[in-house]
């Protein structure tokens, strides 16, 4: 792995969303605007604090999913990446240049969110704001992750949407949105306590409910941990292109 080749792939990847306004408002604008819809529904009632925690860490999560395993895709189906890695480049280099890039988008995406929520929309945080932001941060990195993971087994953008069913949607069903993680039945919490979104969840709960931020770490350890598991095994699966 060179820095500097991982360095020039993130840059490359930057430009490239800087000059699509329509992903970049999708990767920016639309969890925002997601929030926000949210809170209206429920302006003046108990569910916008019972639930935004776990939106924070949704829909960057989603989002990142969906736009980097459309986007690295493309790369490959375009014969961009099969002439990037005849360079001398490995998968690596190029996986992390990725990563790195849209951890930068997720990072400004994640402090948008939390800014909105608890600066705008009055989300009530007992834990320090900026560790809510880290723990949004950290799970949309886990979003890219996996969608760069999972495009090396799609061969059209189609395909790519459709592992949201076997990916995403039993997280956000599991993680303890709908009904918190200990009434599951057994098997169920067994499976989630799998699931990396249910420890993200678990983290953003915990920082609007106390002060304390020992077990917010261990769940964000949990989320990191997925995150590089994801990226490691994407770049052993990275095929050049798509057959």
């Amino acid at each position: 792995m060179s820095p500097r080749i991982l360095g020039a792939v993130a840059a490359r990847v930057l430009v490239q969303i800087r000059r699509d306004h329509r992903t970049l408002a999708m990767l920016l604008v639309l969890p925002c605007a997601l929030i926000t819809l949210l809170w209206w529904m429920f302006e003046d009632t108990p569910v916008f604090d019972a639930v935004g925690p776990a939106l924070l860490a949704m829909f960057p999560f989603i989002v990142m999913f969906l736009v980097t395993s459309v986007t690295t895709l493309r790369e490959r189906s375009g014969g961009t990446l099969e002439r990037l890695l005849a360079m001398p480049m490995g998968k690596l280099d190029f996986l992390l240049g990725y990563g790195v890039a849209f951890g930068v988008v997720a990072a400004a995406q994640s402090v948008l969110a939390v800014g909105i929520s608890v600066g705008l929309l009055g989300l009530d945080v007992e834990g320090p704001v900026w560790l809510l932001t880290v723990v949004a941060v950290v799970d949309a990195v886990l979003g890219t992750a996996l969608g760069l993971f999972v495009s090396a087994f799609a061969q059209t953008e189609f395909q790519a949407v459709q592992f949201m069913p076997l990916i995403v949607i039993p997280q956000i069903l599991l993680c303890g949105l709908f009904i918190p993680r200990d009434q599951l039945p057994d098997l169920l919490g067994a499976i989630s306590d799998l699931l990396p979104l249910s420890y993200a969840v678990d983290a953003m709960q915990t920082l609007t409910t106390t002060s304390e931020t020992g077990e917010v770490w261990g769940d964000l350890a949990v989320v990191a941990a997925f995150a590089a598991g994801a990226l490691a095994l994407g770049a052993a699966t990275l095929r050049r292109r798509t057959p």
